[in-house]
């Protein structure tokens, strides 16, 4: 089968969106299918090409036996949404003509959000080649950016409605990553249950491999004996970063305590600012790292943090650094309600604080740092409980019977 994957974000780009579509079509390329994605050039979230691609409209490489077409996109930071907006519209027109190009013969097609006009891209090729057509769902659009305040209700965000709509009506499948997603899709767009499936986010199991947290990073970073506190990911308006600055603020005397932050964003200029402005002795900023490189971070840490707003939306997320903080057997401080804490309750991997509550991580941060044997505890529980339901290789699998089905009721797409 030819499976052609519409993603604005891929390797060397970080971040969940372009490890999952990475992930995913490289097991499928070792169960003997091939698999074009269609993207742009790496620049997120810093808005900066590699030099020899500044100038470029299209390139073709293969990275692990996936078939990468890049097309040309207007590199912008991840700040501001409307220069944000305005690369969204270029990559899906860049994406519909060179794609339609450069790329023959699908079985179906896949066309993952953020962002949501991508989907619009994958529509188009699908049509043209009577294939069907699957909308995979990692970020409600224009739900999202409306829970974050990053724009009001105003006709930008009515027309994104309008797509959405549009791609959820036309689409063969849904593929969303919880089942709150699927709720939400239901009861505002009125789309059957019957024509979504979920595929969580998972793990890779062969990168994410528990280490020891005496490592060079330790080392590198001076962190010594101290108890860590990592969060790692985007700096953004989602994340409520501000509020463990503050419980930070509050742990200032308790000298064997540190918090590192690991990632970029559009929040993370204003959050170094806010910590220099609290006089903040126990907070490190560190730039985004190679993603090779994230299993030593997580060793060398005690416990991972995730943090989102305290939005009705957010209950429907499953955060996917989650998975990696488990894998490594590291416990979480989770900070985000619904679908992501009965996730990590049920695996019995961590503690959970209500959202934007700074005292609350405060406490739960003493409470975790005086048990290191409950730590351990928690993290072994953890590891198992996130091989045994979340491994990459398993759910692509289960992804992969689902466009296997798909793909049979389009005689066109099927062989």
């Amino acid at each position: 089968m030819h499976i052609v994957y519409f993603s604005q974000y891929f390797p060397p780009e970080m971040g969940a969106p372009s490890a999952r579509v990475y992930e995913l079509s490289r097991a499928w390329v070792k169960q003997g299918h091939k698999v074009s994605v269609v993207t742009g050039f790496a620049h997120h979230p810093t808005g900066i090409k590699a030099p020899q691609d500044k100038f470029r409209i299209s390139r073709r490489e293969t990275i692990d036996g996936i078939d990468v077409v890049r097309c040309y996109v207007w590199a912008t930071a991840n700040k501001g949404i409307g220069k944000r907006m305005i690369s969204y519209v270029v990559f899906m027109v860049a994406a519909t003509l060179i794609g339609g190009i450069r790329v023959s013969s699908p079985h179906v097609v896949i066309a993952t959000s953020p962002q949501l006009l991508c989907g619009l891209a994958g529509y188009v090729l699908a049509k043209r080649f009577s294939v069907p057509f699957v909308l995979e769902v990692r970020d409600l659009w224009p739900e999202s950016i409306l829970a974050v305040d990053a724009m009001k209700d105003n006709l930008i965000v009515r027309g994104l409605r309008r797509v959405a709509l549009f791609l959820y009506t036309k689409a063969a499948l849904i593929v969303t990553v919880g089942e709150g997603y699927k709720k939400e899709i239901q009861e505002r767009y009125g789309i059957p249950m019957e024509r979504m499936h979920v595929v969580p986010n998972g793990v890779d199991s062969q990168l994410f491999v528990p280490g020891n947290r005496q490592n060079e990073i330790r080392q590198e970073y001076g962190w010594k004996e101290k108890f860590v506190i990592l969060y790692v990911g985007t700096h953004g308006m989602a994340h409520a970063l501000h509020v463990v600055l503050d419980a930070a603020e509050q742990l200032q005397s308790n000298h064997d305590i540190l918090f590192a932050f690991v990632g970029e964003g559009a929040e993370k200029d204003n959050l170094k600012e806010l910590a220099r402005d609290k006089g903040l002795t126990n907070v490190r900023f560190i730039d985004q790292q190679p993603r090779s490189r994230l299993p030593a971070f997580y060793s060398a840490c005690d416990l991972g943090l995730v943090t989102l707003k305290n939005t009705k939306l957010f209950q429907s997320v499953l955060p996917s650094k989650i998975f990696e903080y488990l894998a490594m057997a590291r416990p979480i401080l989770l900070s985000v309600d619904g679908e992501a804490r009965a996730l990590m309750e049920g695996a019995g991997a961590g503690w959970y604080v209500a959202p934007e509550h700074s005292s609350a991580l405060r406490e739960a941060i003493l409470k975790a740092e005086q048990d290191r044997r409950k730590l351990e505890q928690m993290g072994n529980r953890g590891r198992e409980y996130v091989m045994r339901h979340f491994d990459r290789t398993h759910l692509a699998e289960k992804y992969l019977t689902l466009l296997r089905e798909i793909a049979g009721r389009f005689p066109k797409s099927s062989r």
